[in-house]
C-alpha cells in the first residue's frame, strides 16, 4: 500500500486509536523522535535502523516551539509542517506526529510503543533519558541507534555559516 506523506502525518489521538489495532495484530511499534531540522544521511540511516527493529515506525517531531526551547532562538531553520512532510516522505517512516514538549514523555505514556529508540550518545548513561521511567513502566524497551560521524544538523549549519562568511555562497 502506497501512502502519500500527508496521510502519514497523524495526531497523537489518531495514533493511539491505531495502536490498539496494531497491538491486536501482534505488530511491534517502534518510536523515535527529534527535531530533524535539516534532514541528513545520519537521520535517514537512523530511521532505517529503527524500522528494522519492528513492524511500524512512528517518528515524533518536535514542534517549532519545542525546537526553539531546545536549540535556541535561531532554530528551527525549517518549519514543522515542512519537516513533517519531508520525514513522512521517507520509505522507512510509517507515521509522523508533531508534539510540543521538549521531550516525548507525555506522548510515550499515551502511545506506549514497544521500542523507543535514542541516539547512541545516550547509551553510556552520561546523558539523562527523561523518558526512561515511562517506557520501562509499561514494559517497553529502549534501544540505542548508532551515531554517524560527521553528520549532524548543527555541523551542517556551522558549515553553511562558514561558507557564507567566506562569501562562498551563490548570490
Amino acid at each position: 500500500m502506497v501512502m502519500t506523506a500527508n496521510l502519514k502525518l497523524l495526531t497523537l489521538d489518531d495514533l493511539v486509536a491505531l495502536r490498539q489495532s496494531w497491538k491486536a495484530q501482534g505488530k511491534t511499534v517502534v518510536w523515535t523522535n527529534g527535531c530533524f531540522d535539516l534532514l541528513h544521511a545520519g537521520h535517514v540511516r537512523s530511521f532505517r535502523e529503527a524500522k528494522a527493529l519492528g513492524d511500524i515506525l512512528v517518528v515524533g517531531l518536535n514542534s517549532d516551539s519545542s525546537v526553539k526551547a531546545i536549540k535556541g532562538d535561531l532554530r528551527p531553520v525549517v518549519h514543522e509542517e515542512d519537516r513533517a512532510e519531508i520525514v513522512a516522505a521517507l520509505e522507512a517512516v510509517d507515521y509522523v506526529t508533531i508534539f510540543d514538549d521538549p521531550d516525548p514523555v507525555n506522548v510515550l505514556s499515551r502511545l506506549r510503543p514497544d521500542i523507543h529508540c535514542k541516539g547512541a550518545e545516550y547509551a553510556s548513561g552520561d546523558r539523562s533519558v527523561p523518558e526512561r521511567d515511562v517506557v520501562l513502566s509499561y514494559g517497553g524497551e529502549i534501544r540505542f541507534l548508532p551515531l554517524y560521524s560527521g553528520r549532524s544538523t548543527t555541523g551542517l549549519i556551522e558549515r553553511i555559516c562558514a561558507a557564507a562568511a567566506r562569501d562562498a555562497c551563490p548570490k
